[in-house]
C-alpha cells in the first residue's frame, strides 16, 4: 500500500491521476522489496543470457547490490553462489 502523501506529491508534480501515481509508487516499492535472493537469481540469469561468466557475474551483482537504495548486507562470492545454486 502506497504512502498517501507520496502519492499526492507524485500526482501533483507529474499531472498523473492519484490512481496512476499510486500504481507507480506501488511498483517502485515492490521493486525495492524484492528479496535479495530473488534479486541475485534474477540478475544472474540476466547476465548469463548476455554471455558473461560466473566470476564476472559475481562481481557485477556484488556491485549492483552495493548501489541499491536500501543496501543489503555485503555478500561474498561464495554466498552469491549459494543463493544461485543452493
Amino acid at each position: 500500500m502506497a504512502d498517501d502523501e507520496l502519492v499526492e506529491r507524485i500526482a501533483a508534480t507529474t499531472g498523473l491521476t492519484p490512481a496512476e501515481a499510486a500504481r507507480i509508487v506501488d511498483d517502485v516499492l515492490a521493486w525495492y522489496r524484492e528479496p535479495v535472493e530473488d534479486y541475485v537469481r534474477r540478475r544472474h540469469r540476466h547476465h548469463k543470457v548476455y554471455g558473461k561468466r560466473n566470476a564476472q557475474i559475481y562481481r557485477l551483482i556484488a556491485a549492483e547490490l552495493d548501489g541499491r537504495l536500501v543496501e543489503p548486507p555485503a555478500l561474498t562470492e561464495r554466498q552469491l553462489r549459494r543463493v544461485i545454486y543452493g
